[in-house]
């Protein structure tokens, strides 16, 4: 039986419209992902002709998107994992996607934001190879308001539709936070980047709300609270560096004062790409700011080998009551296919901290995070989300065997 606001009962058409709240691992640690799953060509196709042409195929890709999202949450499923999504396949990244229906934003595109490659030449030629088709990131020039709500709303409604019916424990949907998209849309409008921030949240709590009212658990998408560090702001202090993102976390509680913290999560990360790392604050050096925002769980690496050893810092940072923490216990970034016994291995080192019911497992980061961009096949991602639910069993067996 599904026990969220999409649908009432297996298969049923039925939208219960009263929302979902965030379940915790009771009988059995519960398992997620971040966000984004592998693309079809089709759909890949469609995005970069809406970009160029907009709505001249648009009825064809919704159409293609729909069928997309019916058959990520399906495999989702098969594959083991217990909260699902839309996989964001109509999206062109989780981030830049705004600018279709946000006004104030216009001008050059400003360059992607690196992660330490162009010190590492032969790893920047080989990342090459990675890009997106999708670069477009022009600056903030004026005043941010909705210029086209109708297309976000259709958006949520497309897979809301999509998702009818499936037989899923919960679903989730992605939106970006005020700061991540300040960190991708640089400001030269507002006259302090604070006042930047507090503008986005203003407007996207909009968005914030709808999702929730469709039914769907909202999952913030806040990268900027670890990635703005290595990314933009390496010749700051940490104490400097640390107020930045308090405002960050200030604006994005701001937009969401309204919604329930059980009926929210939130993502942070060091970003998505095979980089070194080497830059990477370390996770103990803001998880009191993270912990500080209202969602009531949070999602972070801890799979990749420069943050696997993180699940010591909760032996000393106490996690709030209330609080979930969903740490990734697969790779997105490679096409290796963790032993399920790594994956249990690494789940139990959390549960064994903060407690079984504290936690549910995930993926470091998104698969898909920007459309035609492909790092992992994907076959394997099928099949890491598949090593992630059998390890998430093993886990389980030993956590409530133990307890018995």
């Amino acid at each position: 039986m599904i026990r969220n606001g999409l649908a009432q009962g297996k298969g049923s058409s039925e939208y219960a419209g009263d929302g979902i709240h965030m379940k915790r691992s009771i009988d059995r640690i519960l398992t997620t992902h971040t966000g984004s799953l592998p693309r079809t060509p089709k759909v890949v196709e469609l995005l970069l002709a809406e970009q160029q042409h907009r709505g001249a195929r648009r009825a064809e890709l919704n159409a293609a998107v729909g069928e997309a999202i019916a058959h990520v949450v399906q495999t989702q499923i098969e594959s083991g994992i217990d909260v699902v999504n839309d996989g964001e396949q109509g999206r062109t990244d989780y981030t830049v996607h705004v600018l279709d229906r946000l006004a104030g934003f216009e001008g050059e595109s400003t360059p992607p934001l690196g992660t330490g490659e162009p010190e590492f030449p032969e790893l920047a030629q080989l990342l090459s190879q990675f890009a997106s088709p999708f670069q477009h990131r022009p600056s903030c020039t004026g005043e941010v308001t909705w210029t086209d709500w109708p297309a976000a709303q259709a958006d949520i409604d497309l897979s809301k539709e999509a998702m009818r019916g499936a037989n899923a424990i919960e679903f989730f949907m992605t939106s970006p936070s005020p700061g991540q998209i300040a960190r991708y849309l640089k400001n030269k409008h507002y006259e302090t980047e604070e006042a930047y921030v507090y503008a986005l949240a203003e407007t996207m709590k909009r968005e914030y709300k709808a999702i929730v009212d469709a039914g769907f658990l909202l999952q913030l998408d806040c990268p900027d609270l670890a990635m703005l560090r290595h990314t933009v702001y390496l010749d700051k202090s940490l104490s400097d560096f640390r107020k930045i993102i308090e405002v960050n976390v200030a604006a994005l509680n701001h937009a969401v004062a309204d919604i329930p913290a059980d009926r929210m999560r939130m993502h942070v990360c060091w970003g998505s790409t095979m980089a070194p790392r080497h830059t990477d604050v370390p996770l103990k050096d803001i998880i009191d700011i993270v912990l500080s925002a209202k969602p009531m769980a949070v999602s972070f690496p801890a799979a990749n080998g420069r943050h696997e050893h993180e699940w010591k810092i909760w032996r000393d940072v106490k996690l709030p009551a209330g609080k979930t923490i969903i740490p990734g216990v697969i790779d997105s970034t490679v096409n290796t296919v963790e032993h399920p016994e790594v994956v249990a291995d690494r789940i139990l080192n959390f549960a064994n901290v903060v407690g079984r019911e504290n936690v549910m497992a995930g993926a470091d980061c998104g698969f898909g995070t920007f459309a035609g961009r492909v790092q992992v096949d994907t076959k394997i991602v099928w099949m890491k989300l598949q090593s992630l639910a059998e390890g998430a069993r093993l886990a389980s067996s030993q956590l409530w065997a133990t307890a018995a």
